[in-house]
């Protein structure tokens, strides 16, 4: 999860997501509509009798500011809550695993605030079972051949990988640009990636109100998407004094052609982009 605004809770009940199946929550900065939610949802996870733990990834202020708070609304709980401190310079791995790695970045807002990019590690290749077979390959050494290395016979004889193996399901990677102002240094940090979110909380005709707020016209995140070779942008966070959301769409496209207009309840496939 990213951030914990209020209605959390509610959100996730909407969506039928599984309260024992979260783990991680990223806190991008430490504004209330991205952190109140934390209390009850904690309080909600440990209702629930399955036990476990969490971590939250934040700074030292955000530990600071937050622990006491848990402790006085959920600190009766069984449920552990570990903070994973992160710098607020960004360029650090917050999280990694097997398959996953989460790196910062640093946005540009009125307060302290992380950016994060999710990238999954690089597949293996996959295995041509009836090439495999052909030339005996044996199954203790499939995962070596999914590695990328070539099948050695008996006789010497070299089976190039290629031969046995097709290419790899392309590793799949997403940024989450929270609360910022144009940062157009920032796109070489992202990197390519199949979507990115980028806040989108003003239109260009509010342009004076963006830099000084810490925040994005919808024209500026589809050019941050151009220049840091996204697939796809996702808008989001808005500001309520428009009447509608379709305008961010359409001012996006005007820069960008690949456009989610975000709302709530969306679900966005990537392997499908």
């Amino acid at each position: 999860m990213v951030d914990c605004g209020e209605g959390t809770q509610l959100a996730m009940m909407r969506q039928r997501l599984k309260f024992q199946r979260l783990r991680h929550i990223f806190l991008t900065h430490l504004h209330g509509d991205h952190v109140l939610g934390l209390p009850g949802l904690i309080s909600t996870l440990d209702l629930h009798g399955t036990g476990g733990e969490i971590t939250i990834h934040t700074t030292a202020e955000g530990e600071q500011i937050l622990s006491p708070i848990l402790k006085a609304f959920a600190g009766y709980t069984d449920f552990k809550v570990n903070f994973n401190l992160l710098s607020s310079t960004g360029g650090e791995t917050a999280f990694e695993n097997h398959a996953l790695k989460v790196r910062t970045v640093k946005l540009r807002h009125r307060v302290p605030t992380l950016g994060y990019i999710f990238e999954e590690s690089p597949r293996p290749r996959h295995l041509l079972r009836d090439m495999c077979d052909f030339h005996g390959v044996p199954t203790s050494q499939f995962n070596n051949i999914k590695a990328g290395m070539d099948f050695v016979k008996p006789d010497g004889a070299i089976i190039p990988n290629s031969v046995l193996t097709s290419d790899a399901t392309p590793a799949l990677s997403y940024a989450h640009i929270s609360d910022t102002s144009f940062k157009p240094s920032l796109a070489e940090e992202i990197g390519p990636v199949d979507l990115l979110f980028h806040e989108t909380t003003y239109l260009e005709q509010d342009l004076p109100l963006a830099a000084p707020r810490g925040h994005s016209t919808a024209r500026q995140a589809a050019e941050m998407a151009k220049l840091c070779g996204a697939k796809w942008l996702l808008t989001g966070h808005y500001s309520s004094r428009y009447p509608s959301d379709e305008g961010f769409r359409d001012e996006a496209r005007e820069v960008f052609p690949n456009v989610i207009l975000n709302r709530e309840g969306l679900v966005t496939d990537l392997t499908k982009l």
